[in-house]
């Protein structure tokens, strides 16, 4: 009795699930690139904020020979970077806590109620995304300035959050949306009103979509320049972005480019330290997000 053997397939034959694939290297090769052509200017901001103006000028790749931290102490004090700094901490605070109340509580209300004029009122939202912020610039100089609110704190915040709250809007309603919504069934059958569920159950429920678009509107209103170069003339509450701006002309024809680059330094830190310390939270949020 003879035994029939499989004949071995040929190279020709063989499966895709049989055959070992190689990896494409360019898309790892390209995030390389990126991330070199990203964080260099950085590490070399970083490096010439320690540096003398002699080795900016004649050795601008090269290490310091000896670290300048007193660069960083002129900026903070005589450049007056430390002003800046607390005005922008304000602004762009308030500006965050208004814009995530705000935005969260329209989101829900449209995510989770169906009435008339829903869908009508989430497009105006997303269309306001799409609206370039300098062609409303000389409107919106005039009504501030009418309401007396222009070169003051509350006008800046008040401004930051209308610009930044359609984008919250539109982050926040997919999150909600994808809450189940037999939690909320259950809180109210437990006696809980609209605003506790909301407050309660809903709100923590959102936590990592909350998380990623804070972080982006902080970012975003950090970096602001053209509203508050409009709407803040007022030298001693100017922003960072704005003292930088002017620090740049100072500093540029006192030729103290160590102190220009130890106020730039620190006006990145605070970016630099919210993306590394939340970037876990920024990729849960969007994926989250994204999956229903």
């Amino acid at each position: 009795m003879t035994l029939l053997r499989e004949r071995p397939a040929t190279r020709s034959e063989q499966t895709p699930s049989t055959t070992t694939k190689r990896a494409n290297p360019l898309p790892q090769i390209a995030m390389l690139c990126w991330a070199v052509v990203t964080a260099l200017p950085l590490l070399w901001a970083v490096v010439s904020s320690v540096k003398s103006d002699d080795e900016i000028l004649n050795e601008p790749w090269s290490l310091p020979s000896t670290p300048h931290f007193d660069n960083w102490a002129r900026a903070w004090t005589s450049a007056s970077i430390g002003r800046y700094f607390l005005n922008s901490l304000i602004v762009v605070g308030g500006a965050l806590l208004l814009t995530m109340l705000l935005g969260a509580l329209v989101a829900y209300a449209l995510a989770r109620y169906e009435f008339r004029g829903n869908r009508l009122i989430y497009y105006t939202f997303v269309a306001a995304m799409f609206f370039p912020v300098f062609l409303a610039l000389v409107p919106l100089f005039f009504v501030v300035q009418q309401l007396g609110l222009l070169g003051t704190y509350p006008g800046l915040i008040l401004v930051y959050a209308a610009y930044a709250v359609p984008f919250t809007v539109f982050f926040l309603h997919a999150f909600f949306r994808t809450l189940p919504s037999e939690i909320a069934e259950a809180a109210f059958l437990d006696g809980c009103s609209h605003g506790a569920v909301f407050f309660r159950v809903m709100l923590p429920l959102a936590r990592p979509g909350l998380t990623a678009v804070g972080i982006f509107n902080f970012l975003g209103l950090w970096n602001q320049y053209l509203l508050p170069l409009v709407l803040n003339p007022d030298p001693d509450r100017y922003v960072l972005a704005q003292g930088l701006a002017a620090l740049s002309v100072s500093q540029g024809y006192r030729s103290d480019w160590g102190g220009l680059f130890a106020g730039l330094t620190i006006a990145m830190l605070p970016v630099l330290i919210a993306y590394v310390a939340f970037q876990r939270h920024i990729r849960a949020g969007m994926t989250a997000g994204a999956v229903k």
